[in-house]
């Protein structure tokens, strides 16, 4: 069993601790422990420098649980708390491993979505976010491709890398459409609640959607490593508590103090995510149109990631190596598969944000001048 190279997370390791401008990031601004702390009250600072390092609860500490209850409309006893996306992917993943069973995933996706289930030995089905179609779902696609073995369908909204979303119709037809045939329909959803063009609602409304969040993305929290499942299936719960004992038992209890604290401050902290978001995808809609003969895009309808591409077809790595250079960290979109393409996050750099663009369009302005020179 092998796991192919996780390109993604190799760029940014090796780049992103020293870069000046980070806009391959794709997480939300900068919280420190101390802002967290402050957010709490005087009972939960205290909790917080007295709480004993020993194991919490499998599914998570109650007060935590009870807070993203309130925040998605469930009940707590629906919440199994895990350590971020991640933990979670992975367990659906390996509960959906079966003999002959096959998965239905987006394409682009982040990687993890398919080197799990491929290093498992699932059989992968892709159906394709496509730039004619501004990267929305194409449902007859998706309902063509399940079958009898399809265990799992998962969808991601606000998507990762290019930002557009899924409908509240398009999410009640998929819904009824995988309740139909017994699929299991997960919503990944770390980005929500983060809009830029209308507002979708979280798939947690739906009596058989299995929701995944963290406080990674829109939370901005990510050193936290938390994040949860919403999950209406009592039976399925049971195997999310089972394979988490397997796999990492608890979160530290210390983060989920934090945790608790952030998630019934949300608000604050959400509107700071959106006001940056939203300060930032102003300027850069400004920057796209200037450099519409090199660049185009499809605007992101929600998240903190936009995801561009060379007019000319080109593999994009040799233009983000270039830039890396120049203190400016893009994500190469072989990363995601498709080479011309590179994901731009607008959601980390608070301050700065216009003079990373700045350095951007200087190395486009080499891009075209050395692009003249090999035609002349």
């Amino acid at each position: 069993m092998q796991l192919k190279p996780f390109l993604l997370d190799i760029w940014l390791d090796e780049h992103e601790h020293d870069i000046e401008y980070n806009l391959a990031a794709s997480t939300g601004p900068l919280w420190t422990l101390q802002e967290i702390l402050q957010l709490g009250t005087e009972e939960e600072r205290r909790r917080f420098g007295t709480q004993g390092l020993a194991y919490s609860h499998a599914a998570g500490n109650e007060h935590l649980r009870a807070a993203i209850a309130e925040m998605q409309g469930v009940t707590p006893d629906c919440v199994q708390v895990v350590t971020g996306a991640s933990e979670a992917l992975v367990i659906l993943m390996w509960l959906a491993a079966e003999r002959g069973a096959n998965l239905i995933l987006p394409r682009p996706c982040f990687a993890t979505f398919s080197a799990l289930p491929q290093s498992l030995g699932s059989e992968i089905r892709f159906y394709n976010l496509r730039r004619e179609n501004r990267f929305c779902i194409d449902l007859s696609e998706i309902q063509k491709l399940a079958d009898a073995n399809t265990r799992l369908i998962l969808v991601n909204s606000p998507h990762n890398p290019t930002g557009t979303t899924i409908t509240d119709q398009e999410f009640d037809a998929l819904h009824d459409f995988t309740a139909q045939r017994g699929i299991q329909l997960v919503s990944d959803e770390v980005y929500h609640p983060v809009y830029h063009d209308g507002e979708s609602k979280s798939a947690a409304r739906l009596s058989q959607a299995t929701v995944i969040g963290d406080f990674s993305k829109a939370l901005s929290l990510a050193g936290l490593r938390l994040g949860w499942i919403i999950e209406p299936d009592s039976q399925r719960r049971q195997q999310y508590w089972n394979a988490r004992a397997y796999f990492t038992i608890t979160n530290a209890p210390s983060m989920e103090v934090l945790g608790t604290i952030a998630m019934r401050n949300r608000t604050t902290i959400l509107t700071r995510t959106q006001q940056v978001a939203s300060r930032n995808l102003r300027l850069l809609d400004e920057f796209m149109r200037e450099h519409d003969h090199l660049l185009q895009w499809i605007r992101p309808r929600g998240g903190l990631t936009a995801f561009p591409w060379m007019i000319n077809g080109e593999n994009a790595r040799p233009f983000c190596q270039r830039l890396v250079r120049e203190g400016v960290l893009l994500a190469p979109g072989d990363c995601f598969e498709m080479p011309s393409h590179f994901r731009l996050g607008f959601g980390n750099t608070e301050d700065g944000f216009a003079a990373a663009l700045e350095r951007i369009h200087e190395a486009l302005k080499k891009l075209l001048k050395g692009s003249e020179t090999r035609i002349a």
